[in-house]
């Protein structure tokens, strides 16, 4: 593939709710321009974005693809993002790597959750946005109701430029509302120019009132003159689609049906014409190894700036690392410096990226996207400099992954291979996470969602050959004492030779929740060598790792050496680590032990609809409500401190509440004491695990 220069390279990203149709569109995208001979079908696991075999299985996209297209001079880097939440991690990364979205929304289905936050998303970058209405050929489609759907969503910056020309299996072409030309397609992908059929001549002055209102809107010169006059001539509607396009205050949409392909060329020289080139966007800012900010323009001769949006984790090939360069150019056989980790990686081959299939190109320059192989220490999120002039990129904001299971290979010998497997997949992926817990002695996985998961557990056996055993994560108990007490240990067995002699008198009392555990030596005229004093505190600890009623360590609890007694033959530290453990454990029949869990402080944000139902199933969760407040946009804010164990599967739950479009954010607050009849159902399960294990 040839090098093309900023000004004639677009980077598009498509988004929308999943089974909208953006893996068809990059199929009929590639075939419309010539890229293929023949489409494929998602059904038939044979297109090029949807090539992992997890998304031939599912027949949905679990990971971000890209491809050129080139198209009249043009080439089009298009990213396909998957439509699912649980992925929501590679849309958010690939809107750092583009300069325009298309949102692909589906005439059947309408407007759902991920076509809102896919919008909100390119919002918050502050990307433009085109739309395409797709599937116009299937039954129940609807132009008009998706359209207003769209308005009432997104508001009146929705700006229709075309018209369907038939519905549902009459589809047959779209009507152009600018030029007031029908564009028709019997079988092919180029469209036949004709003039309007009378059907949408009579229909068409609503939907060019819509535009005008768009496009008066974006423009307060234009706005004073359309509420003056009542409407704006053709070079000024044209002139306002493209600048309130380019300063995201339009948001054109067009119709299509990526199977057929009915549209696409039509979308493709949109793109071509109007969507913004790197040369037209504006510098990008970075920050120096001081802490100065300063502005880089999409220049090759300016010193290298790229961002790293994707890895992927091969087991033959190593890392396949997708960046975006904002200035300065890569080469193959050269070196790049890594800003994020401050380290050199060399580059080998180059290439463009078109599904799995890798195209040879002879460099990457600014503005352009590419890929490179077997990087040692680059990962998602990081930076590509010049060691002279070392600049950083803001880091990727993602979020946290809340969905916890345990993991363990099904195969015993298998947990190198599952170390390595897990080590691969949190390179490739950084929504995902693993954690090693010492106090429930799990190996934890976090993601997005059970889809996440159950894909990552998939990739685990099919690329490192690793199958794992997952069960819901343990929660963290503790335990402690409600009371002061005292005990005795007493570990003596002298019956001739060397003996076992150790006697220590202790005193417990609980400590404020949180501050651990306490040991203090009161120990007066020699009664127990400062040596054996350390071993009657390794006694204690050991005893209070493993607890004494569920197997949870114990905390907050200050335990006082008093007094003991030692033999100068038969003492040793083993036997007053004994006496230690049996002093604590008589302490405790005194005072009574309990059950703590972990609290936390969760932050839920949804739609003021779902407000009621939060709070209600926040109340079930035995949640104390904190406060509620208006986070604008509809929205609420609820925050509560809820037990852990209540919400371990929360992101399931609030999904489930709101249809997807809620949020929220968790992290540990404090431990509490469980409710009596809570406990005691816990304790019984942990000791029945416990008597199961000891078994095998």
């Amino acid at each position: 593939m040839k090098t093309y220069e900023p000004n004639d390279i677009r980077n598009v990203l498509l988004v929308g709710h999943g089974g909208a149709g953006k893996t068809a569109l990059l199929e009929a995208m590639l075939f419309t321009s010539g890229a293929l001979t023949r489409m494929g079908k998602v059904e038939d696991g044979n297109t090029v974005s949807d090539f992992e075999p997890e998304e031939v299985k599912k027949q949905i996209s679990v990971s971000l693809a890209m491809a050129p297209v080139e198209w009249n001079g043009v080439k089009i880097n298009v990213l396909d993002a998957p439509g699912y939440a649980d992925f929501v991690g590679d849309v958010r990364s690939a809107i750092r790597a583009v300069d325009a979205v298309i949102l692909v929304v589906s005439a059947v289905d309408g407007v759902e959750v991920q076509t809102e936050v896919a919008w909100e998303l390119a919002v918050e970058a502050g990307l433009p946005r085109a739309i395409l209405i797709n599937k116009l050929d299937r039954e129940r489609a609807s132009f008009e109701r998706t359209l207003n759907e769209l308005v009432r969503s997104f508001g009146t910056q929705v700006a229709p430029l075309e018209l369907p020309i038939g519905e549902e299996h009459d589809f047959r072409g779209v009507a152009d509302l600018l030029a007031r030309k029908a564009y028709t397609y019997d079988g092919g992908v180029k469209a036949t120019e004709g003039e309007w059929p009378d059907d949408v001549a009579s229909r068409a002055d609503p939907f060019r009132e819509k535009l005008m209102e768009a496009v008066a809107e974006s423009d307060d010169a234009l706005i004073e003159k359309y509420l003056e006059q009542g409407e704006l001539d053709e070079k000024e509607i044209v002139h306002g689609v493209k600048e309130g396009f380019a300063a995201a205050r339009i948001a054109p949409v067009l119709c299509g049906a990526a199977t057929r392909p009915i549209g696409v060329d039509r979308l493709l020289q949109f793109i071509a014409d109007e969507f913004p080139s790197p040369a037209e966007r504006s510098s990008i800012t970075v920050r120096t190894k001081g802490g100065d900010e300063k502005d880089r323009p999409a220049d090759a001769s300016q010193p290298l700036t790229a961002f790293v949006f994707k890895t992927v984790s091969d087991p033959y090939v190593g890392h396949i690392t997708m960046f975006r360069v904002f200035s300065g150019k890569v080469r193959p056989d050269s070196s790049v410096y890594n800003a994020t980790k401050a380290t050199e990686e060399r580059v080998g081959q180059l290439f463009a990226l078109r599904g799995k299939e890798h195209d040879t190109v002879a460099e990457i320059p600014a503005g352009d996207i590419g890929a490179v192989a077997k990087l040692n220490h680059t990962t998602t999120g990081d930076t590509f400099s010049t060691k002279d002039d070392p600049v950083q990129l803001p880091p990727l904001e993602l979020p946290e992954p809340l969905l916890a299971f345990a993991i363990v290979p099904k195969t015993k010998g298998d947990e190198d291979k599952l170390s390595t497997a897990l080590a691969r997949l949190r390179e490739e992926d950084p929504t995902f996470r693993v954690e090693r817990s010492d106090e429930t002695h799990q190996t934890v996985m976090f993601g997005m969602g059970e889809a996440h998961l159950d894909v990552m557990s998939e990739r685990m056996k099919r690329k490192f050959g690793v199958e794992v055993v997952t069960s819901p994560a343990k929660i963290a108990y503790r335990e402690t004492i409600r009371a002061a007490g005292k005990g005795l240990g007493r570990h003596v067995k002298q019956t001739g030779g060397h003996g076992q002699y150790a006697v220590c008198n202790i005193e417990v009392e609980p400590l404020p929740r949180g501050e651990g555990f306490e040991f203090v030596d009161k120990i007066f005229g020699g009664a127990i060598p400062n040596q054996f004093i350390a071993s009657v505190e390794k006694g204690i600890v050991k005893t209070m790792q493993q607890g004494v009623i569920s197997g949870n360590p114990m905390v907050d609890i200050r335990c006082t050496l008093t007094d003991g007694k030692f033999h100068p033959v038969d003492s040793s530290d083993m036997a007053f680590q004994i006496a230690g453990s049996l002093a604590l454990k008589e302490a405790i029949d005194h005072t009574g032990v309990v059950l703590l869990e972990p609290i936390v402080e969760v932050e839920v944000l949804v739609p003021e609809s779902y407000t009621g139902d939060i709070m209600g199933d926040l109340n079930s969760k035995r949640a104390k409500i904190a406060g509620m407040e208006s986070a604008g946009a509809g929205k609420q804010r609820v925050k509560a401190l809820v037990p852990q164990a209540e919400v371990a599967r929360y992101s399931i739950d609030l999904r489930s509440m709101t249809g997807g479009r809620g949020a929220f954010a968790m992290r540990f607050s404090h431990y509490e004491e469980v409710p009596a009849h809570l406990a005691e159902k816990i304790i019984a399960e942990a000791n029945k695990a416990k008597e199961e294990a000891q078994k095998k």
